[in-house]
């Protein structure tokens, strides 16, 4: 069988580049758009904010739902605050700023706790379906736009941080012929990834016994990992993103590199 698109840690390819380039001016090191939060909780977003100023990204801008604006911290400096809905999330009227946060950055991170609403959904996948800006997208934000999980998958710009339940149904959803299992082998699921990724344009990031596996244009990647609540938190989606402004035409060795930080 032929695993050369099986790239282990113990594998110089796997590991991180010695000549990763890291901007040393801020000026230089890219602008990124966080989005994320509703009135019940933006725990999330406040953390992926200092994550990514201590990672390194240059400039740094908040999009919130304005049901938090008397509720975000002086320290989280760089926010615009958008229409909400009803029970605090970003309304479909946010559609503006959106577009707005999207000009201005080099990328966004959708990091999450946008509440379970449907206009905010709808927001999120109009969103998805019309712009092609660099995106990550991670924890409750995936199952957000999961009617629009086809147009997720053939984004090209695009890096998805899963939990293997999300993943499970992110196949069910798009309908890919083979099934992923918490009691598969991690040979089977490393090629099951090795073909989706081949099947569609978009790198994908999930943890599964241990093992943090990267999955970019039929390449995988393996690590071993125990983390895994830096991951459930958005901090490892973070440094992707914040890694990602740097080179975004290196996207899995954006990836790579940004785990060891």
């Amino acid at each position: 069988m032929d695993l050369s698109y099986w790239h282990k840690q113990t594998d110089s390819k796997a590991k991180t580049d010695t000549d990763w380039y890291r901007p040393e001016r801020r000026d230089q090191a890219g602008k990124l758009g966080i989005v994320g939060g509703n009135k019940h909780n933006f725990i999330a977003v406040a953390e992926a904010y200092q994550v990514s100023i201590n990672t390194g990204a240059g400039e740094i801008r908040v999009l919130l739902p304005d049901s938090l604006k008397n509720i975000v911290p002086k320290a989280i400096s760089d926010v615009i605050y958008s229409p909400s809905t009803a029970i605090g999330g970003l309304a479909k009227d946010a559609s503006l700023d959106l577009t707005s946060l999207t000009n201005w950055a080099d990328g966004l991170l959708f990091i999450g706790d946008a509440g379970r609403n449907a206009e905010t959904a709808i927001l999120y996948e109009n969103f998805i379906t019309s712009s092609t800006i660099p995106i990550t997208i991670t924890r409750d934000a995936i199952d957000l736009v999961k009617n629009s999980s086809h147009a997720l998958v053939e984004r090209e710009q695009t890096i998805v941080v899963a939990s293997f339940a999300q993943l499970q149904k992110l196949f069910q959803a798009v309908y890919f012929p083979k099934i992923v299992t918490f009691n598969m082998q991690l040979l089977q699921l490393v090629e099951t990834l090795h073909k989706f990724t081949i099947t569609y344009p978009c790198a994908i990031v999930t943890l599964h016994n241990d093992t943090l596996i990267i999955a970019d244009k039929g390449e995988v990647y393996t690590v071993a990992w125990s983390d895994t609540m830096a991951i459930w938190r958005g901090s490892v989606a973070t440094k992707i993103a914040t890694f990602w402004l740097w080179q975004p035409g290196r996207r899995a060795q954006a990836i790579l590199s940004s785990l060891s930080q």
